[in-house]
């Protein structure tokens, strides 16, 4: 066993408080993801998204946020992928920021909704030609045989599209993950973290706690 329990930190870069923070968490969460993006972070946009499959086990990957406002969270992938097929069987999902330089957390628990054809077609042909052509390349999260099968697949789509604009595939669009529960985490001294917790009571309405930490 590799014991990492003497491995200790205490946290002290500062304090949440249920009187000063926003009364609407994405007004909070602009704020904090404001200044966590002035720290520059290597990728300010990495966020871990979690679903679950038929079976009910839970699954967590590292996906890009690409945009965010008063409806929720913005993100893009193949829909044919492993969490494609999740959220279209189940749209319940949950979102995890972690900013260690600032000692924070945001969850976000909502359900996502597809983004339109339209919004799509705009953000894939906003990103450079070579990932607009492998998403035509990747059949995501099917088996491979090897890497050079991949390469091969990029070289006949890049060929294949040469000189013209490449289309978007019908099978990979966006998401948006309108939240129902978030919560913001500040780590504090001995242990005394401060959570805070918003819960969606109606349309626009939101009721904010604080939490045990």
């Amino acid at each position: 066993m590799i014991d990492l329990g003497a491995i200790r930190k205490q946290y002290t870069q500062g304090r949440l408080d249920e009187h000063t923070a926003a009364s609407d968490p994405m007004t909070q969460f602009h704020a904090w993801f404001e200044q966590y993006r002035s720290t520059s972070p290597l990728e300010p946009t990495i966020m871990t998204l979690a679903s679950v499959d038929e079976s009910g086990q839970p699954w967590q990957r590292v996906v890009l946020l690409k945009a965010y406002d008063g409806e929720g969270f913005i993100f893009y992938t193949n829909y044919e992928s492993h969490k494609g097929y999740q959220l279209a069987a189940n749209p319940h999902a949950s979102l995890h920021f972690f900013w260690i330089n600032l000692e924070r957390q945001v969850q976000v628990q909502g359900v996502v909704e597809k983004l339109s054809r339209a919004e799509a077609e705009a953000y894939f042909h906003s990103r450079p030609r070579e990932s607009q052509l492998g998403a035509w390349a990747s059949a995501q999260s099917r088996p491979l045989a090897d890497r050079a099968e991949l390469e091969a697949r990029f070289a006949e789509v890049s060929a294949r599209y040469d000189g013209q604009d490449v289309p978007l595939p019908e099978y990979w669009g966006g998401y948006r993950l309108r939240p129902a529960r978030m919560e913001f985490w500040q780590g504090g001294e001995h242990r005394l973290h401060d959570r805070l917790e918003y819960r969606r009571q109606g349309q626009g309405e939101w009721l904010k706690q604080r939490l045990n930490p």
